[in-house]
């Protein structure tokens, strides 16, 4: 997928992109709403029918049958995408250029803004760290972490940026690695392969899906360091769906110390003081996102992030680690 400007119209922004080969049979609409995600199905259609989305370079229809390995060329109008105030707000910057910039997010920070949150989230710092952001679909936010989730997100500056990271995304060639505190000892790593959807009846939560529905996850998880009732794990995710870790660890009945929505508190026999408080008291899922790895969409170069464990979750491990120290006494 590649982006030029329009020499004939300087408010307009060119993107060229190629159907995937597992698109063919779909309709023209259908397939440009699973490459562009970043744009609403109406709104994809509204440039289909205006000839503004076109197919091999020529106008199709929305119902039109695709076969994969087409041609499809947006031409994209420039217009104010985002809705929010700009805020000053002390943003964790990792890496930065004119394309593309990763921020290391503090748990308890509300990515986007809404009912609830109209301000203070990171929408509204990022339109006051770059106003140009405003022009982006969501501020230029390509994936989300939940509010009470910490670590690195990439955020992309210009639209030939936000295009190559959503595809990057969909393509599943964005390396993102997690670090989670889990209760109970896990013998060894592994794979949940399990999909997730909407909670039947609480549709704030996730869950895993009866089989046959659904949107399919994939965790690869490994063991970091093991406890006396508890393990650090590092996940990978292959898939990005909501509150996936969150949920598939819960499945496998290792939910994450602290979540509030999927985990219970459990109270190791015999736990130290110290630990008993610690679990009591730990408020947000214990989860980081610690590592970010993707392809820079100008430079081809690889582009990997990194940032260390949040105070909080180091704390923990100190007190998980005296815990089990003091048990083998």
């Amino acid at each position: 997928m590649h982006q030029t400007d329009s020499p004939d119209d300087s408010d307009r922004e060119i993107v060229e992109a190629i159907v995937p080969l597992e698109a063919a049979g779909k309709r023209f609409d259908a397939a440009l709403a699973e490459m562009f995600p970043e744009f609403s199905r109406s709104r994809l259609t509204e440039w289909i029918k205006a000839g503004d989305a076109l197919l091999e370079g020529e106008i199709a229809k929305p119902k039109v049958s695709v076969r994969g390995g087409e041609t499809v060329t947006l031409s994209i109008r420039v217009e104010i995408e985002t809705r929010g105030e700009a805020e000053q707000m002390d943003l964790d910057v990792v890496y930065q250029d004119a394309d593309v910039l990763v921020i290391n997010k503090p748990a308890g920070l509300v990515v986007h803004p809404g009912a609830g949150n109209p301000r203070g989230t990171l929408v509204n710092g990022l339109l006051y760290f770059d106003p140009k952001l405003a022009e982006l679909p969501r501020a230029g936010i390509v994936h989300r972490l939940d509010k009470d989730t910490s670590g690195l997100m990439v955020i992309a500056r210009s639209l030939r940026a936000h295009a190559s990271l959503v595809e990057q995304l969909s393509a599943r060639e964005v390396h993102r690695q997690y670090l989670a505190v889990v209760a109970g000892t896990m013998v060894a790593g592994g794979t949940v392969n399990a999909p997730i959807d909407r909670h039947p009846k609480d549709r704030i939560r996730m869950g895993v899906a009866r089989e046959g529905t659904g949107r399919e996850a994939v965790t690869h998880y490994r063991l970091r360091e093991k406890f006396r009732n508890h393990t650090l794990v590092e996940c990978r995710l292959e898939t990005g769906r909501t509150h996936q870790i969150r949920v598939h660890m819960t499945h496998i009945k290792h939910a994450i110390v602290g979540d509030p929505m999927y985990g219970l508190l459990r109270l190791p026999k015999a736990a130290s003081a110290d630990l008993v408080e610690m679990l009591r008291t730990f408020r947000r899922q214990a989860l980081h996102a610690e590592k970010l790895s993707f392809v820079h969409p100008v430079t081809g170069v690889e582009v990997t992030t990194e940032a260390p464990m949040p105070e909080d979750m180091q704390n923990l491990l100190r007190v998980l680690r005296e815990d089990t120290a003091q048990a083998k006494l």
